[in-house]
């Protein structure tokens, strides 16, 4: 058991007197397949080492305690009475009971304690982690006979409807699905999975964050969904079939060309192509071919950068010191964009040169101090036992 899990537990004990029911839940990455969700396409997301850990109890009385350990902060409610809270986080919580109770099925009193190692905005997801792990324990505490979808997808509601954040299915997806040493791909519209092998113990995978805060990437989302939205319609004229980008080709949108507005040629033909990335991206896996995947995450940002244009000059720069560090095979943005956190495949015995040649070309280029997660790929969210 980790130093986190028995911290937590500890906590829990401290409070409540009785012993909990402990489970882990983990953050994850998205290695290739960035802005297709929307789209009805591909993503290959994993979760990481890095954890939010739930110590979980029954309470006699009818409330609910929430412990958030980190922030020395709590909070209590009452299941039938659920309300939205300016002090935020409990909102990721509250909400997934409001949920659970919206299937019929009830909720009794209980009491949590949490926190863990995830880093906050760094884009490793703490909100589902938050999310699905509470609905998986509270699954496992009360016998509530929720199914693996169910799990998934109450949890994107309570972000969706409660707390208010538009998200995709795919990181409370691949927080309940992931396997260890293991990659998902995810077909967004049909929500069926397959996991590929990720092998290589001598890889790390390196989160390089430029600590610039994405004060575009809400306002830009929007635009980019409409220009997708804006493609699918010209397409379906001379295509029915096309649902969305996720049924195109690059010869159909080649034949429409003429009928679109540029920008929004440049916007389907990214996601057509980053579709098509992530299925390559699965098959250089089961190859175990991880130069050729690298090459793809590659590919992947100079899309973003040049087709998408959601990256930014902090993103770029570390993308361009990564690719010039020994012992890379791939680089790119993660995730909305116009800020947050850039992905890199690194060999382990180039870990430390990484940080220190990508750290100084960024504080001198960018001005700014990065900071580096490095994680390994896990299981999803289960129960840990003593």
């Amino acid at each position: 058991m980790t130093e986190n899990a028995e911290r937590i537990g500890e906590a829990y004990r401290r409070l409540f007197g009785d012993e909990p029911l402990l489970v882990r839940s983990p953050g994850r990455v998205n290695l290739i397949g960035e802005h297709t969700d929307y789209n009805g396409g591909f993503v290959l997301p994993a979760a990481v080492d890095k954890a939010v850990y739930f110590a979980l109890g029954r309470a006699a009385e009818g409330d609910c305690y929430l412990q958030a350990e980190d922030l020395r902060s709590s909070f209590v409610f009452h299941p039938e009475r659920i309300e939205k809270t300016d002090l935020g986080w409990p909102n990721y919580l509250t909400g997934v009971v409001l949920e659970i109770r919206k299937t019929g099925r009830g909720v009794p009193g209980f009491r949590c304690v949490f926190g863990g190692n995830i880093p906050i905005g760094a884009g490793l997801s703490s909100s589902a982690a938050l999310e699905a792990g509470l609905a998986f324990g509270l699954n496992r505490l009360f016998g509530l006979g929720l199914e693996a979808l169910e799990i998934v997808k109450l949890a994107q509601r309570a972000e969706n409807e409660f707390v208010g954040v538009r998200c995709g299915i795919m990181d409370q997806f691949v927080n309940i699905f992931a396997r260890p040493r293991a990659v998902l791909k995810l077909d967004c519209r049909s929500l069926t999975h397959t996991h590929h092998p990720f092998e290589r113990d001598d890889l790390r995978i390196v989160l390089c964050d430029t600590k610039v805060r994405r004060a575009l990437a809400s306002s830009e989302y929007n635009v980019r969904r409409a220009q997708c939205e804006e493609g699918v319609t010209v397409l379906q004229r001379r295509h029915s079939g096309v649902r969305s980008l996720r049924d195109a080709t690059i010869e159909m949108l080649e034949a429409c060309r003429r009928d679109m507005d540029p920008v929004v040629h440049r916007r389907c033909a990214y996601v057509v192509k980053e579709n098509a990335r992530v299925e390559a991206a699965g098959r250089d896996l089961e190859k175990g071919d991880f130069l050729s995947f690298g090459r793809r995450m590659d590919a992947s940002h100079d899309g973003l950068r040049d087709e998408y244009e959601v990256s930014c000059r902090e993103l770029d720069i570390l993308v361009e010191a990564a690719r010039r560090a020994p012992g890379v095979l791939g680089a790119r943005m993660m995730g909305a964009g116009f800020g947050g956190c850039t992905i890199n495949l690194v060999e382990e015995r180039a870990v430390e040169e990484f940080r220190a040649k990508v750290g100084e070309d960024y504080r001198s280029r960018a001005g700014r101090e990065p900071e580096f997660h490095v994680v390994r790929l896990s299981a999803g969210t289960g129960v840990l036992t003593c």
